[in-house]
C-alpha cells in the first residue's frame, strides 16, 4: 500500500508543478455572468490557485513538493517568477508571498484531508486558509525588510502592490480553484 501512497503523491506534486508554471505564465480573467462573453482582467495569475488546487485535491505533501520544486526551479535561474528568476529574486520584496507557497500547501491541503471536506463551501474556506497563510508570509517579508532598510519603496506601497491590491482578485480564484477541485476529488475518490 505505501509504494502506492507514494506513487500517487509523487505524481500530485508533478501535475501540480505543472500547474502552477503554465498558471504563473496565465493572466487570470474571469467570464462575467449574463453578458455576451465579457471577460474581466483580474491583477494576478493562476500560479497561486493552481497551487491551492494541488494541494485540496492531492493533499499537503503533494502540494509542498510542488511549490518546493517550483522555488527551485525559479531561484536557479529559470524565469518563471513574476519578474524573472535566480538567487537574486530572494531580495525582492515580492519573495516573501512565493515562499508563503510552501505553508500555504500544507495548510490548504490538511484542511481539505479533513472529514466532510466534500462541497465547494469547505474547499474555498481551506483554499482561502492557505491564501492568508501567502498573505502572511509576503506580509511578514516586506515588513521586516522595511525595517531592516532593503526596500527603496514605502512599506505601505509594498504591501498594497504586492499584497493587498491583488487580494480580491486571488479570493475570486479561491472560488474557481474549489470549484475545480470538488468534481477532481470526486473523480478521483477522494473523500
Amino acid at each position: 500500500m505505501q509504494p502506492v501512497r507514494a506513487l500517487a503523491t509523487w505524481s500530485g506534486a508533478f501535475a501540480g508543478l505543472m500547474l502552477i508554471l503554465v498558471g504563473s505564465l496565465i493572466p487570470a480573467a474571469l467570464i462575467w455572468p449574463n453578458t455576451p462573453v465579457q471577460v474581466l482582467p483580474l491583477p494576478s495569475t493562476w500560479q497561486v490557485p493552481a497551487l491551492l488546487v494541488c494541494a485540496l485535491v492531492c493533499g499537503p505533501r503533494a502540494g509542498v513538493i510542488a511549490a518546493v520544486a517550483y522555488l527551485t526551479i525559479g531561484l536557479v535561474d529559470l524565469p518563471v517568477f513574476h519578474d524573472g528568476g535566480g538567487l537574486g529574486y530572494l531580495l525582492n520584496p515580492g519573495f516573501g508571498y512565493l515562499a508563503g507557497f510552501v505553508p500555504a500547501a500544507w495548510l490548504c491541503g490538511r484542511l481539505a484531508q479533513q472529514e466532510r471536506m466534500n462541497d465547494v463551501a469547505r474547499l474555498f474556506l481551506a483554499a482561502c486558509a492557505g491564501l492568508l497563510m501567502i498573505q502572511i508570509c509576503g506580509l511578514l517579508n516586506i515588513l521586516i525588510g522595511g525595517l531592516l532598510g532593503r526596500w527603496s519603496a514605502a512599506i505601505p506601497d509594498l504591501f498594497f502592490s504586492y499584497g493587498l491590491g491583488p487580494l480580491p482578485a486571488q479570493l475570486a480564484l479561491c472560488a474557481a480553484a474549489a470549484l475545480l477541485a470538488l468534481p477532481l476529488r470526486r473523480l478521483l475518490l477522494i473523500d
